[in-house]
């Protein structure tokens, strides 16, 4: 997941960089490349927020001209589909337990977007919510070609391929 960021010049001197489809998610920095190094941090903790109240994060929206991307890690991403998913079809924690037959414990790890979690796992919990989680690579230069921005297709580029997760 790529979230658009605005980044814009201070009178004072520095940059403040906004994420609208997150307003949680602002900072300011002295340079532009801390400011959106603070950015990618100010996403990570906006998250938190919706993670606690188990609200639906937002998906990511087209980036206008002069918009830079921030993305979410991988893992984080499918924890935001996942989230998404529990929350549209009123599953609760407990319940996505007793569908995989695991510990009330396991699922609370499963939805906490820090703790580190195998895929095979989240692709699980999605199965059983109905959800297949897909997983291609291709070649970077055809990153950015016909690419989804909502929760239901999250892109991410890492090394020399593109992958899109798709739940």
């Amino acid at each position: 997941m790529q979230y658009p960021a605005s980044l814009t010049p201070v009178e004072d001197g520095g940059f403040v960089v906004t994420l609208r489809d997150i307003p949680a998610a602002i900072t300011q920095k002295d340079d532009d490349v801390k400011a959106m190094e603070m950015a990618a941090d100010a996403l990570r903790t906006a998250m938190d927020f919706y993670f606690e109240d188990r609200r639906p994060v937002p998906p990511p929206s087209a980036a206008q001209e002069g918009e830079r991307l921030i993305a979410l890690p991988r893992s984080e991403s499918v924890k935001v589909l996942l989230l998404n998913r529990m929350l549209k079809d009123r599953v609760r924690p407990a319940d996505l337990a007793r569908m995989l037959r695991v510990k009330p414990q396991e699922i609370t790890r499963l939805t906490k977007l820090h703790h580190n979690t195998e895929i095979d796992t989240l692709a699980e919990a999605l199965e059983a919510l109905g959800c297949e989680l897909i997983i291609r690579a291709r070649p970077k230069e055809l990153a950015g070609l016909d690419l989804d921005p909502t929760l239901d297709s999250v892109q991410i580029a890492a090394s020399n391929n593109s992958y899109a997760l798709a739940a």
